[in-house]
Parts: C-alpha cells; structure tokens; sequence
C-alpha cells in the first residue's frame, strides 16, 4: 500500500467526516448550547428581578412598619384622651352627687332645726303660761288667751 493513497483516503475520510458532523451533528448541538445560554440569562435576569422584588418589598415593609407604629401611637394617645376625659367627668358627676347631698343634709338640719326651735317655743310658751299662772295665781285659759300665746311664741 502506498503511503500517499492512504493519506488521501484518510484525509477523504476525514473531510467527509467533518462535513457530516457540521451538517448533522454540530447545528443541534449549537442549538442546544444557544437555548442553554438563554436559559441561564433568563435565570440571572429573574434574579436580579428577584433580588429588586425583595428590595422593593423591603422598604414596603419598612414604610408599612413605620405607618402602623404611627397609627398605633395616634390611637394609644387618644385612648389615654379619652381615660382622661372619662377620668374627668367621673369626678364632675361624683362632685355634683356630693354638692346635691351635702344641699340635702343642709335643708334636712334647716328643717329639724326649725323643727326643734317651734317646740322648744312651744314649751317655753307652756312654760311661761304655768310661771304666769303660778305668779298670778290663777288659771289662764289657754283657749281664751291663743292670741297673747301666739305672740309670745313669736317674740321668743
């Protein structure tokens, strides 16, 4: 065998082994690698679209905590108005009960005080009539003499 038939049929081999790797093997395997490719761009840029998500719902939540703690204290400051308020007309309402017992107790002693100054008149007024009666020895008809008790009552 010669050497340079070898090396011709080699290299025919050859080049028809290249021709059909180009023509059937190589475009689905650079198609493959292609759709790798985008794949993997398509991963990253979810990624970076994940990571700004994640960022994005960070400064939500923050703005979201900040907000709530807001509210909360704007409720807890009109809860505490409010207990103030609450506070305050108790001790009105407990303030006007005592001023309308204390008006009460005080009509209540006007009341036996006069009470106690019409009978003590009128035993004063029996008393007078029995030292009268006494000094003058006689009886006075306290029927007879009403007016004159009346007006010693009142002078008394």
């Amino acid at each position: 065998m010669n050497i340079n038939a070898t090396l011709i049929g080699q290299s025919i081999t050859f080049f028809l082994f290249v021709w059909f790797c180009m023509k059937f093997v190589w475009p689905p395997i650079m198609s493959a690698l292609a759709e790798r490719k985008k794949q993997i761009a398509d991963g990253l840029a979810a990624g970076e679209r994940g990571k700004h998500e994640l960022e994005l719902a960070s400064r939500n939540a923050a703005d979201s905590m900040r907000e709530a703690k807001g509210q909360a204290a704007e409720v807890i400051a009109q809860a505490e108005k409010r207990a103030a308020q609450i506070v305050d007309e108790a001790k009105g309402t407990a303030k006007a009960e005592g001023d309308r017992m204390i008006a009460g107790a005080k009509a209540e002693i006007d009341q036996e005080a006069t009470r106690a100054r019409e009978t003590l008149r009128e035993q004063v007024a029996a008393l007078a009539v029995a030292g009268a009666e006494k000094i003058l020895r006689r009886e006075i008809d306290a029927k007879a003499h009403a007016d004159l008790l009346e007006a010693i009552k009142k002078e008394l």
